[in-house]
Parts: structure tokens; C-alpha cells; sequence
């Protein structure tokens, strides 16, 4: 399996983005190549206090970078020397199963529609990450890629939401549920009305296992698997999360610190509360993933440190052995066959 990576996007490239890599090499078994500017990520290796490459690491040279200045629906067109647009043609011309950047997530995916393609039959493609839930972990689709969406791309994501839970989660039969303000069939507005009876029509055809209108608050109980809704939504209920699981991460902090007896109180429970914050780093899951795209695509967060590009890579690695495309393809062809005979 060989995985590119851009090394030149995110906050704390490139010196984080070689040392994640470098942990890579190691604890994933990838073969890894960083793009960007060969001497920066030299003098990174060197004050890591490696004299060369370690096996299973390259270089491919890129002179420019993309910023978050830049247009993202033109930074990889007008700069195709930068290390984001390099990853990706390289990725297309199949040089590598898999690609991970730390950069300007609206570039990444106008780069990735543009160089890489979408899976053939796909409208849109999404952004697709994994929140913590009792029932080890459930689906966001779309959580910021499209935030203006029709009834037809949230039924389309239903769908590449169940390839993604059922190659990368192993569930058999994924659960699938509609964002909305209620679990009643008639919440929501004409968008969540319109998708409510395209996916129950799917569901009585035996297409899809829909359990409906999905509320927020019951997300992390594990009532579903995949949870559909337009981007603008997906990205703000995403937020929300972080923001409230630093919130309470800090308000623990000065719980357990506040005298004495709270400290050992505290480290009665050290373990457990270890295990809970792990549930909720994003450095243990890494990255999201673009579904749709031909390959996979994965965008890391914009401030990752060494581990969370070693766990995006990770994730990149498992995408490209589950063959997402090849799925989301047959899938649609089902699909395409289905609709033919109906009519």
C-alpha cells in the first residue's frame, strides 16, 4: 500500500506532517511519499536526528504551496507546482492507493473532484467523518462539502454512507437516519421532507435499512449508523461537538483539581476518563474522508499534530484496501438497473 502526503498543508507542517509520517513508516506498514519542498522536509528528518529517508519513505519535490488565501475552486488549477495539486495528480496517474492532506479542505475537494474524479454516477461528493457513539461509531454525511443540497444528493449520501459503514465499520446492514429537529415523519422542512420519502420509498423496496428522523441529542445512544443531512447542518452539528467536548474536558480538569480530595477522586478514575477522552481526539481517528472520489481522499484536521497524521494515514490505508469506489460503482449500477426496470 503506498499513501502520498501533502507536507507542506496544515498548521504545523511540514516538521509535524514528516514526523506523523515517519511514525507511519513504522506503525502502519505504508510505503509513504511526501510532497513538497524536498529540502524543508531534508531539514525536518535531520532535526529529528535521522541522517537519511527511512525505508518506505520518499520525496517528490513541489515548489509551491496552496494557502488558505487561496480560491479554493481555482488554488490547484493556477498553482499545479504546490504539493497539494502534485499529491493529487500523482494519485490519479496511479502512483500511490491513497492521499492525506492537512490543507484548505474547500481546495482538497475542488482539487479532488477536478484531477481525481468522482466515482462515475456520483453528483456531489461528501464529507464523511466518524463521530463516537455506544454502538462504536456512526457516520456524518455530508459535514461540510455541499452546504446547499437537494433531496437527490442526501439520498445519494444515504447510500455512499452505507458502502463506508459497511466496508470501513463492518456493519452487515446499516442503520440509516435523517437529521432533522424530530423523529416524527412530518418534522423538518421541505429539504428533510422531500429526502424522508425518497429514503422510506428505498427502504420499502428493501434498498436501504432507514429508521427515519434521527435528532441530535440521540446520535452518540447509537441509533443509527450513517446519519444524513446538507452540509451546512452536518458541519455546524460537528462543531457543536468539538466545542462541547473541550468545554467539558476542561471543566473536568478543574474539577479534579479544584483541592485534595478532588485529586484522588481523580486518580480513582485517571483510567476510565482516559479511555472517554480517546473516544472523543480527533488524533485517533486522523481525518475524513471524501466519498465519492475515485480514490481516497483524506482530509486531515488543519492543526494536526505527528499522531493525528499518523492515524489519517492509517485511515487512508483502510480506505484504499476497502475499494470504496468499486463499491459505491456496483452499488449505482444496481441502482441505475432498478430504476430501469421500474420504469
Amino acid at each position: 500500500m503506498k499513501i502520498i502526503v501533502d507536507a507542506m498543508g496544515g498548521d504545523n507542517a511540514p516538521m509535524e506532517i514528516v514526523k506523523g509520517a515517519i511514525q507511519a513508516v513504522e506503525e502502519v506498514g505504508a510505503e509513504i511519499i511526501l510532497v513538497g519542498n524536498a529540502e524543508a522536509i531534508l531539514r525536518c528528518v535531520q532535526e529529528l536526528g535521522l541522517q537519511n529517508l527511512p525505508k518506505g519513505l520518499e520525496i517528490a519535490n513541489a515548489s509551491d504551496v496552496v494557502t488558505m488565501e487561496d480560491d479554493p475552486a481555482r488554488a490547484v488549477r493556477d498553482k499545479k507546482d504546490s504539493s497539494m495539486a502534485v499529491m493529487l495528480y500523482k494519485l490519479r496517474d496511479g502512483e500511490a492507493d491513497a492521499a492525506v492532506s492537512a490543507g484548505s479542505t474547500g481546495a482538497l475537494l475542488s482539487g479532488a473532484t477536478l484531477v481525481v474524479k468522482r466515482v462515475r454516477g456520483i453528483r456531489r461528493a461528501a464529507l464523511a467523518p466518524i463521530l463516537p457513539s455506544r454502538t462504536g461509531g456512526c457516520i456524518l454525511i455530508d459535514c461540510g462539502a455541499n452546504s446547499e443540497c437537494s433531496s437527490e444528493y442526501l439520498q445519494q449520501f444515504a447510500y455512499m454512507g452505507k458502502v463506508l459503514a459497511q466496508s470501513y465499520l463492518g456493519r452487515k446492514d446499516p442503520r440509516i437516519g435523517l437529521l432533522n429537529i424530530g423523529a416524527e415523519d412530518t418534522k423538518g422542512g421541505p429539504l428533510q421532507k422531500e429526502t424522508f420519502a425518497l429514503l422510506s420509498r428505498d427502504a420499502r423496496e428493501g434498498k436501504l435499512n432507514f429508521v427515519g428522523n434521527v435528532e441530535a441529542r440521540d446520535v452518540f445512544n447509537g441509533v443509527c449508523d450513517v446519519l444524513v443531512t446538507d452540509g451546512f447542518s452536518g458541519n455546524v452539528m460537528l462543531k457543536a461537538i468539538e466545542g462541547t467536548a473541550i468545554y467539558m474536558g476542561d471543566g473536568l480538569k478543574q474539577v479534579f483539581y479544584k483541592n485534595g480530595l478532588s485529586k484522588l477522586a481523580g486518580a480513582l478514575v485517571k483510567g476510565g476518563l482516559k479511555e472517554f477522552k480517546k473516544s472523543m481526539d480527533y488524533t485517533e481517528v486522523g481525518g475524513t474522508v471524501f466519498l465519492g472520489i475515485n480514490k481516497p481522499v483524506v482530509k486531515a484536521h488543519g492543526s494536526s499534530n505527528a499522531k493525528a497524521v499518523c492515524s489519517a494515514i492509517r485511515q487512508a490505508s483502510k480506505l484504499a484496501s476497502a475499494d470504496l469506489a468499486g463499491e459505491l460503482s456496483a452499488l449505482l449500477a444496481d441502482g441505475a438497473q432498478a430504476e430501469a426496470d421500474r420504469v
